[in-house]
């Protein structure tokens, strides 16, 4: 969500101030309201919501296109994630 268009201003800190980083349906009393959804699943959810405010397919694609560059998805992905983990089981030389 735009920041702009967030009724609340943004996400809340800790101590009840506003973050602009995040919006308050994203980002409350600093945890993620939905600490486990995946870049991908954000995108399908984004485009979604866009369509039923009648965007067209398009744009809606386009902006949920944006989802995985923005800080919380930034270098995360499931094949990286996955590399990591199988590295950190490998024995070491």
């Amino acid at each position: 969500m735009p920041l702009s268009r967030d009724p609340l201003g943004g996400g809340s800190n800790a101590d009840g101030s506003r973050t602009t980083e995040y919006c308050s349906r994203c980002y409350e009393k600093v945890l993620f309201t939905q600490p486990n959804i995946t870049a991908a699943e954000m995108q399908t959810l984004v485009e979604g919501k866009l369509r039923s405010m009648h965007f067209p397919g398009f744009l809606a694609r386009r902006f949920a296109r944006e989802v995985p560059t923005l800080r919380r998805w930034r270098g995360k992905t499931s094949s990286s994630t996955a590399r990591a983990s199988t590295s950190e089981l490998q024995p070491r030389a």
